[in-house]
């Protein structure tokens, strides 16, 4: 089940910064700001904001992998991928793998 969004006025993070930076170190989600009553911004952690990073770094990587197997019709077993891994790693190397 997803957490509940934190969401405080933007007022907090003049008037309760302390309270905000304990919030999103413990528990490692954003709090969302407001502005008005509406979304103004979202503060994180360096950790949390990193490992989003990574994670988006991933997505893409995968999605591109996605595209280049659509524009082929050839596939490749397990066994196949790993024999020319472990060859080209063995070149690269000069060791038998």
């Amino acid at each position: 089940m997803p957490a509940i969004p934190k969401i405080r006025p933007v007022s907090d993070l003049r008037n309760k910064f302390s309270d905000i930076s304990r919030t999103v170190h413990e528990s490692a989600s954003p709090v969302f700001l407001t502005k008005n009553g509406r979304g103004d911004m979202v503060v994180m952690s360096m950790e949390a904001y990193e490992q989003n990073l990574f994670e988006s770094e991933i997505y893409l990587k995968l999605k591109e992998a996605e595209y280049q197997a659509a524009s082929v019709k050839k596939r490749y077993t397990h066994d196949e991928v790993m024999t020319e891994l472990r060859n080209t790693i063995s070149k690269k190397s000069g060791k038998k793998v």
